[in-house]
């Protein structure tokens, strides 16, 4: 039996510092590649901290994209969940990891509800 969904836990290390340190960009990044991977965008919350890094989540009729930055150590935890088989984490990992420019990704991939 399939799973309901897929939980893909990302661990982007190395990362391009002002990206993740913008949040318009962060944003424009996690839009994009939800729309990249034919997500159905809902709606999307990003917050800037003082003095720096972001938070924020794309809520897709799939489910949620979900990111927090640590510009100060080139790091980014991405948590991507989707429900149903039609759209391909992996497909987002690809793009961000290209986006965030990470050297360095840890992937966990967790099926969801059997």
């Amino acid at each position: 039996m399939n799973p309901l969904g897929r939980h893909l836990l990302l661990d982007f290390y190395d990362c391009r510092t002002h990206t993740l340190s913008n949040a318009r960009l962060t944003k424009k990044i996690m839009t994009s590649a939800a729309k990249f991977s034919k997500a159905h965008i809902v709606d999307v919350v990003f917050h800037t901290y003082n003095p720096h890094g972001v938070s924020g989540v794309v809520i897709i009729r799939e489910s949620h994209l979900a990111i927090h930055t640590w510009p100060e150590h080139a790091f980014a935890s991405v948590d991507i969940f989707t429900c149903g088989q039609q759209i391909n984490p992996q497909k987002i990992q690809q793009y961000l990891q290209k986006h965030f420019q990470a050297k360095k990704v840890k992937a966990t991939i967790i099926p969801r509800g059997f």
